[in-house]
Parts: structure tokens; sequence; C-alpha cells
């Protein structure tokens, strides 16, 4: 079993970043943040970002500085600041792209159902987190699951996000935790983009920010192994999903107010 995998089924866990590489500054900046928060703890965390934004909803959204420079800036993350870095593909290509850099390699929601890529990603040994599709039940991430161990990979991490409500709104079903949790894997809150408000007439997708910690704690309260926190240190000024990321000045409180409930509920966790 993966060492990383390992610690991750143990420990409680945190995976945060912004949602795309934008620059150099910005991801050392989040990096540097989320490194001294997990020494002050002894948290686990894994740091997070885009090297592409393929899942657009309108074609003149940011995608990214390039893939080569977005890669170079996050190997340079991973080797300053020795954080394992997690970051998401879109086609089986991409697979053999990224893993030479990332320890974790994620599916995106609308993808999650892809066989090629879900196998791709396995067969390069990393640990793979399948984020749920927001059409999907919980009991049908089973066999998103299967997909990955079929190809000879057990490493596998389910991460709940919200299931889509009417056209523009999402909702989380917390009881998705325990549902996926009974398939023996580690199963993440993503406490961001469950608050996104797709389907704006704008083209760009919108979000309830202000809800992030209320999340978090919901999350951890039900006994999810870990959090998926987008931040950014002006959310006002990212090229994208701003609308959704918590100001990187607020994750310390986050972390503190997520750990002590989890302080109390452990006594309950089987």
């Amino acid at each position: 079993m993966n060492s990383l995998y390992t610690s991750l089924k143990k420990h409680f866990f945190l995976i945060a970043g912004p949602c795309v590489v934008e620059n150099e500054e910005i991801c050392f900046e989040v990096a540097e943040k989320i490194k001294e928060l997990s020494d002050i703890y002894q948290l686990p965390v894994i740091f997070k970002s885009s090297y592409r934004k393929a899942n657009r909803t309108s074609g003149t959204s940011f995608t990214g500085i390039g893939d080569a420079n977005a890669l170079l800036i996050l190997s340079k993350v991973k080797e300053l600041y020795d954080l394992p870095i997690t970051t998401d593909i879109h086609s089986d290509e991409e697979a053999e792209t990224v893993s030479n850099l990332a320890d974790i390699i994620q599916i995106p929601a609308f993808l999650c159902r892809q066989t090629s890529l879900l196998m791709a990603a396995a067969k390069t040994g990393k640990i793979v987190n399948i984020k749920k599709g927001q059409f999907m039940s919980p009991e049908s991430m089973l066999f998103s699951l299967e997909k990955v161990k079929m190809a000879g990979n057990g490493n596998v991490i389910l991460t709940e996000r919200g299931t889509t409500f009417g056209y523009s709104d999402l909702i989380v079903d917390m009881k998705s935790i325990p549902v996926m949790q009974k398939f023996e894997v580690p199963v993440v809150l993503d406490c961001t983009h469950s608050l996104q408000r797709p389907n704006q007439s704008k083209g760009v997708t919108g979000g309830n920010p202000q809800f992030i910690k209320l999340m978090a704690r919901a999350g951890t309260a039900t006994g999810a192994n870990g959090l998926f926190i987008e931040t950014h240190p002006k959310p006002e000024k990212a090229l994208s999903d701003g609308a959704n990321m918590l100001p990187l000045s607020q994750l310390s409180e986050l972390i503190e107010e997520a750990l002590s409930i989890r302080q109390v509920v452990s006594k309950f966790l089987p």
C-alpha cells in the first residue's frame, strides 16, 4: 500500500490550495501557509491546484498558464515546501503527464464514470481521488471505485461535492459520507465546490463562500476522513472559481474548528 495512503487512512487530513495555477507567487504563498498549519496542528496536508482547467462553462473562461509552466510551478511547490501534490486530469494521456509529479491524481466529478480515464489514473500507481458526480448517488460510486481496483490499484479516495438541485444550486446529503465509507476507503468532503451555484447566466459559476466553515464543521461532525478546501489570498481576484474559495487568512480558524469537532466525534467513529 502507498505510504501516503496508509497515513491518510489513519489520520484526519486536509487537501487545500488555489483552484488553478495562476502564477508562482500565489502558489508559493498558499503552500507556505498550509505547510505552516500542517506543522502547527500536526495535520497531514496535500497541496491542490489544477495545472489545466478543461471543464469551464464559457469558452472565454481562464483555463491555465500553459501545461509546462503550471507543472513546473507545482514541482517547485513540492520540492521547496515538501508537500504532497494533487492535480486533476481530463484525458487518459494526462495521467502519464502528471504521474511523475502528482502524489494523488484527481478525477473531476463530471468524469467520474469514464472507465478509460479511471484505469489510466490507476495504472500510474498513484493514489486516485474520485470526486462524486453531481448526478451520482453515493452507492453508485462503488462502480467507479471498482474500475480503479480492476486496474490493480487499491489506493482510492472518494470525495463528496454535492448533488445537483434544480439548475442553479447544489445540495449536500451528509449521509453520503458514511455510505461511501462502507467501501473501506477514505471519504473527503469538498467544502468549496459543494457550495457552487452553477449555470449562471454570465457563464461564470457563482457560489456561497460564507458557508465554507459551516460545511467543514458539518462534514467533520459526520465523520469525514478529510476536508477539501480551495483557498486563495484574494478570492475576489482569482482567475477561476473565486466565488467558491476560502480567503487564505481564514484557513487557520477553519482547521482549529474542524480539529476541535474531530476530537469530540472521534470517540463515536468506527
